[in-house]
């Protein structure tokens, strides 16, 4: 028998001739009369469902669960201010729709809107889905742009792209800034600033509580606090040993400044120094330029009270919470405690594999009793007492109350992550660490 063996030239080039043997027609039938672009529009928008930008909001509100598909490029979605913000908003560009959404979207009959910037690629997309066998999909006719222009609510991955910081710092009460970071994880387009970068003005210096996530973001807040005050940096305090509170600690030393920390995160700092610059430069890359580990300057292990400009500033370490070394800056005289990751409101809270949550309950206690008029999280905008009551102490109190009850009645690791978490959902946050915060507790909880 004879073989036929011939390269990808030769292949394209039997492609090509039958390609311009054929009708067109052959290869593809188009309704009759539509030969632009604009027809294909109208005649697609004749066989979607399109809704506008109140049904869309409407609908966000009565299912936040909705699968809402930006069918953008990344690169325009940066450029243009964002997308729209919602639970489950996802960026599949147009040209790999069909090959993304059966991973992003669990099931034919999940409720879907597609939208792009201006209601030219999505009619497109929306007629895809249906002919690939999603039931329930509409098409946000308006499009981005609508949305943005009505003010509402938006995901924007870099609130100022002038500086390395997510957004610049804001004044919370006379003399205490922040600059809030991002909700989201950390990326590139963040430079990693997803946690709270707070600072205390006094007549004789400033406080600054977290060094930063790298090298280049602690410059950017430097020179933000310089555009505020005249007056001298004197201490950077580290909330914990994370990579987005210590990373930017090189910087400050360059500039003579101690950094202090808990005994238990400088430990952390050091046990796990290349693992801290592994994955700043796996989420960030060259923005981790001059970025080096360094140790605090001093440590301390219950309390630690610094004087100064005649502000009363303490450092308490008042027990196990979030991860090792976890401490709070309190401000008695102002009522303001900046709590590093104690607390959380505007985004699901995470569970570590060191995290003891039975021990985060009895702390909690500790730090309610101080009664503080003004919470500034380490995640999220400042906000009071009961809002993170509600987020923190009520969700840890929830997932351990279904979880006894389930160990208690034979449950495996495969219920727990299946115990209601709705009341939590709208949090950020919550697709990637729900389940994962379900198991971990679970795991914890079985040896308690």
């Amino acid at each position: 028998m004879n073989r036929i063996c011939f390269d990808g030239r030769l292949a394209g080039a039997l492609a090509f001739l039958i390609l311009i043997s054929c009708p067109l027609g052959a290869l593809q039938a188009s309704p009759a009369g539509i030969t632009t672009g604009k027809q294909i529009l109208a005649d697609v928008n004749s066989r979607i469902a399109n809704i506008s930008t109140g049904e869309l909001k409407t609908l966000l509100e009565n299912n936040p669960g909705i699968y809402l598909i930006d069918v953008r490029t990344l690169r325009e979605t940066y450029l243009a201010g964002g997308t729209i913000r919602a639970k489950r908003n996802i960026v599949i560009p147009r040209g790999w729709l069909e090959y993304r959404v059966t991973d992003a979207v669990p099931g034919k009959d999940a409720p879907i809107v597609v939208y792009c910037g201006t209601n030219q690629r999505s009619p497109l997309a929306a007629e895809t889905l249906q002919r690939m066998g999603y039931t329930n999909v509409r098409n946000y006719s308006d499009g981005f742009v609508a949305w943005k222009k009505a003010g509402l609510p938006l995901e924007i991955a870099d609130r100022e792209p002038d500086t390395f910081l997510y957004a610049k710092p804001q004044k919370v009460i006379d003399g205490v800034w922040s600059a809030i970071g991002a909700t989201a994880p950390a990326t590139y387009e963040n430079s990693g600033h997803n946690n709270n970068l707070s600072f205390i003005v006094t007549s004789e210096g400033v406080l600054v509580v977290n060094a930063g996530a790298n090298y280049l973001l602690a410059k950017s807040l430097h020179e933000e606090i310089k555009k505020i005050t005249g007056q001298p940096v004197k201490y950077v305090v580290l909330e914990n040993g994370q990579g987005h509170a210590v990373l930017g600690s090189n910087y400050w030393k360059e500039q003579g400044v101690p950094i202090i920390a808990h005994a238990d995160a400088a430990h952390e700092i050091e046990e796990n120094a290349a693992a801290l610059m592994e994955s700043g430069y796996r989420r960030t890359r060259d923005k981790m330029f001059l970025t080096q580990v360094v140790q605090p300057d001093r440590t301390f292990e219950d309390k630690m009270v610094i004087e100064l400009g005649g502000e009363r500033i303490e450092l308490l370490a008042l027990g196990p919470a979030h991860s090792p070394g976890d401490i709070m800056v309190w401000l008695p005289e102002k009522s303001l405690i900046i709590t590093g990751d104690m607390a959380f409101h505007q985004r699901l809270l995470p569970v570590f594999e060191h995290t003891d949550t039975r021990a985060w309950l009895e702390t909690w206690e500790k730090f309610a009793a101080l009664k503080a008029k003004y919470v500034i999280p380490g995640h999220g905008g400042p906000t009071d007492m009961a809002e993170v009551t509600k987020y923190t102490k009520d969700y840890l109190v929830h997932m351990r109350q279904k979880l006894r009850e389930l160990i208690d009645n034979g449950g495996t690791l495969i219920d727990a992550y299946k115990i209601d978490q709705s009341a939590f959902e709208h949090l950020d946050t919550f697709e990637i660490l729900a389940r994962q915060n379900a198991g971990r507790i679970y795991r914890a909880m079985e040896f308690e």
